[in-house]
């Protein structure tokens, strides 16, 4: 085969052959991050590799919720995958063991699971679930989130539709944000003037005829830039919700496997929902997913539908798994997340001090938003900021993102072996990216 078959060059290529080559095949709007895409090429711990062996702190990716290639892990699949890889309509050992050690780490009645291979699918099988037991179809999400890709979770992808559902069936309510309240509200007061949106929606599905299934909602709001909730907020919904006999559904694709501080989110927040969704960091980077609810929802579902999914907790899925949550617990990585997540919240307070643009700092355990404003009085989000804080921050070799409803909440969420020298680097960093934007333009 000659060099004429590859018109924009080989893998090897230039950075700037390889976006040619790449918005040929997957369209010029596939998403990228940075103004300069990064060429990545290896991972380990906290560090990703590019091309030209330059390492990166990542303080974004959850995925590799125990650091990229953690050796455990890797060696778990390896061994596996030289064994056996076979879909789940067979017995084995290794996605029972698994299950068991999984559910043991939620409280009663949680203590079942079903597998699914993205988070995508254990939301709508979460939902699919929730409809089913409670014979309507009514679905309540945020004004400002997103629970996946599949046709019925992409109705609730409010983050790309203005706020507003994208489909049939799905109610969207305000998120609820202590930094920016409704109608400057606090308190009490606060927490039920958003309540009051749930009680309206509810009552709006049963005027329509659509009846109200649940609620949908990540625990720490997590798309929503983590926001500082109203204390009784999550306890008023759950209430509601089973007072109109409704399901409260926990999207902890992102909240899980010890990122708060806590294992779960929904104990971090103190309130446990009747189902729970896991996805990204679940398989470190492997794609396995799954919905644990208790075994009256389980069973009265399986009684009716036959839910079967061919690479959902397969063999060598369920040992990465099993490594991970291994890894988690015996390497303590929960209580390292709480520890070292107070340890970067502390650094980033003191940096809000010297400098009027970080608005607010919050999140729980290793999951922190930053709020970068125009000036702290109005509050006025400060997008392009934050656009040239990241794109400036890659320049120094640390990774991080944005998110919020403007833009504008820079996005921390390392893996969870992040350690407080990794924390230093990231402090350090983003004081000099700060000190050098005063200087270009005083926008701080």
């Amino acid at each position: 085969m000659s060099d004429t078959d590859f018109p924009y060059g080989n893998p090897a290529d230039s950075d700037a052959g390889l976006l040619i080559r790449r918005e040929k095949l997957l369209g010029k709007n596939a998403p990228l991050f940075y103004e300069q895409p990064l060429h990545l090429v290896r991972g380990e711990g906290v560090h990703l590799y590019d091309a030209d062996g330059q390492q990166y702190l990542d303080v974004y990716n959850n995925v590799a919720n125990v650091g990229h290639c953690h050796p455990r892990v890797v060696q778990a699949l390896s061994t596996q995958a030289a064994t056996l890889n076979i879909h789940t309509r067979y017995l084995h050992e290794t996605i029972l063991e698994y299950g068991e050690n999984l559910t043991k780490t939620f409280a009663d009645p949680l203590s079942m699971v079903m597998f699914t291979c993205t988070g995508s699918e254990a939301n709508d099988l979460a939902m699919r679930m929730a409809r089913h037991t409670t014979g309507a179809k009514g679905i309540i999400c945020t004004n400002e989130t997103y629970h996946g890709n599949t046709a019925a979770v992409d109705a609730l992808a409010t983050l790309f539709g203005g706020g507003q559902p994208r489909g049939e069936n799905v109610k969207s309510v305000p998120f609820p944000d202590g930094y920016r309240p409704q109608d400057n509200l606090h308190g009490r007061a606060l927490c039920d003037a958003y309540l009051r949106a749930i009680d309206q929606a509810i009552a709006e599905f049963e005027e329509e005829g659509v009846g109200f299934a649940g609620v949908l909602m990540c625990p720490i709001f997590a798309n929503e830039a983590v926001p500082s909730v109203p204390a009784g907020y999550l306890s008023g919904v759950a209430d509601r919700v089973r007072a109109n006999n409704g399901l409260l559904i926990f999207d902890e694709v992102q909240s899980g496997f010890g990122r708060t501080g806590s294992m779960w989110g929904y104990e971090f927040v103190g309130v446990q929902p009747d189902i729970v969704t896991l996805g990204k960091p679940m398989g470190n980077g492997h794609p396995i997913a799954g919905v644990v609810a208790s075994p009256e929802l389980v069973n009265s579902f399986r009684a009716d539908v036959m839910y079967f999914n061919t690479f959902a907790g397969n063999p060598v899925s369920c040992a990465v798994a099993k490594a991970v949550l291994e890894v988690v617990h015996e390497e303590k990585l929960v209580q390292n997340a709480e520890d070292v997540g107070h340890y970067l919240r502390a650094g980033l307070c003191d940096l809000q001090q010297h400098y009027d643009a970080i608005g607010d700092v919050r999140g729980p355990g290793l999951f922190i938003g930053v709020e970068l404003v125009r000036d702290r009085i109005s509050k006025a989000p400060a997008p392009e900021l934050a656009a040239r804080v990241i794109n400036k921050m890659k320049a120094k070799h640390v990774l991080i993102s944005k998110i919020g409803p403007f833009d504008n909440v820079l996005k921390i969420r390392p893996p969870i072996v992040f350690s407080k020298e990794n924390a230093d680097q990231l402090l350090e960093t983003l004081d000099l990216v700060l000190k050098e934007l005063a200087l270009e333009d005083g926008v701080l």
